[in-house]
């Protein structure tokens, strides 16, 4: 099926029109990932904050049959927020993906919220750009966590178990402890970072890179985030985590814990969201191209149909409703040969799903990004990439686009 037959369904009919309108309310949660470049937010330049509409407040949801507590945006307006942390000062440690989107939602939202990094370092620099102020919202990474009572330890799994024996003593009786993934204090016998006994320690995990959470903030929608507590000592630590959630641009939050993260976080992206869908994607342009089809047409049967045309309407609408908009052979097809790819690749999601319990793929990760040179091989892997055919390909596809033109 091509892009412009699914696109002719589509639009056919008013009937498929209402179908579209219904669908999307059913699914009102999902929100599609937004790419976002980064750009030089001064601080008096912020980006400005949308009012909220609140549509429900807590409650349980049904999903899929399991009943869950989900916590809205709308649960914790900004003078909710504001009034809620107006004696805190949130120390966010490390400026990199996370740091920048999480760092300036903040800040936007009105948080009192310094960065502490390296000064002088790369980081240091980029925040400078982003309008935040040394002496004044920007500081060393001791002084930062000296200042804060929050300390949003957002440095690279690496970079985390690299500096604890540094950063533990700072963290003093009084302080909490933020993290975005389980990794460090879930595998510390490997990371050795073993958390103070006397603070609050808890998780907000936003679902998606900080480009997109800070993107989905700036168009007055959020990220999807789930949120854990690792040790309550104040009895507030999930209300804490809850506000913070919402703080650093969340629309909506659920609830896991920090063994659950970290090992749907590791399985996914090895899975479905990155190294699964590159394999999935590799093996049928090479197929294609090995029967005698030609590189653009591989490729757009491969990735320019499934990312520009199929997948954001399975993404706002479901795969019931991808299966229902395209050609009844296309239909019949997709159905046969689902069950035989999961049958195939289930017992690959079982053996990754172990070495990500078992700490194999967290021993990989730490040697590999602990190594001082490690930058330049992942740059030497990434260059391999580049040059597949498949995405010099893609590279000259994508010049095609109108939008492009």
């Amino acid at each position: 099926m091509s892009a412009r037959q699914s696109i002719r369904i589509l639009r056919s009919t008013a009937a498929a029109r209402s179908v579209i309108r219904s669908a999307a309310s059913k699914r009102a949660f999902t929100a599609l990932a937004v790419a976002a470049t980064r750009p030089a937010v001064a601080a008096s330049t912020a980006a400005p904050i949308r009012p909220i509409v609140q549509q429900r407040g807590l409650k349980s949801i049904n999903f899929g049959g399991t009943e869950e507590v989900v916590h809205e945006r709308g649960d914790w307006p900004r003078e909710k927020l504001l009034d809620y942390f107006k004696n805190d000062t949130l120390a966010l440690i490390g400026y990199g993906s996370q740091g920048y989107g999480q760092g300036l939602n903040l800040r936007d939202n009105g948080i009192n919220v310094i960065i502490g990094v390296r000064k002088d370092g790369a980081s240091w620099k980029a925040a400078i750009e982003d309008g935040w102020v040394p002496g004044k919202n920007l500081f060393d990474v001791d002084t930062a966590i000296q200042k804060g009572t929050i300390v949003m330890n957002l440095l690279s799994d690496a970079a985390q178990s690299e500096t604890w024996p540094h950063i533990k003593p700072l963290l003093t009786k009084g302080k909490t402890l933020y993290f975005s993934h389980g990794f460090s204090p879930v595998f510390k016998d490997l990371t050795k970072v073993e958390t103070p006994k006397d603070i609050d320690v808890i998780l907000v995990a936003p679902k998606g890179s900080g480009r997109t959470v800070r993107s989905l903030f700036k168009e007055g929608r959020g990220i999807n985030s789930s949120y854990a507590v690792w040790q309550d000592v104040t009895g507030k630590a999930e209300e804490k985590a809850i506000a913070l959630a919402v703080a650093v641009g969340s629309g909506y939050i659920y609830k896991t814990t920090f063994e659950k993260e970290v090992r749907s976080d590791l399985y996914g992206e090895r899975g479905c969201l990155m190294g699964g869908i590159h394999g999935m994607f590799l093996a049928q342009y090479e197929v294609l191209r090995e029967r005698g089809h030609s590189p653009s047409e591989a490729f757009n049967e491969t990735v320019e149909e499934a990312t520009q045309s199929l997948y954001p309407l399975i993404g706002k609408y479901g795969m019931d409703y991808m299966y229902d908009a395209c050609s009844t052979t296309a239909r019949r097809g997709a159905l046969d040969w689902s069950p035989k790819f999961k049958d195939a690749l289930k017992p690959v999601f079982n053996e990754l799903y172990d070495r990500v319990v078992d700490g194999s793929e967290t021993k990989r990760s730490l040697e590999f990004n602990s190594q001082p040179d490690y930058r330049d091989k992942f740059e030497k892997e990434l260059q391999e990439i580049r040059e597949l055919e498949i995405w010099r390909v893609g590279k000259e596809v994508r010049k095609l686009r109108p939008e492009n033109n």
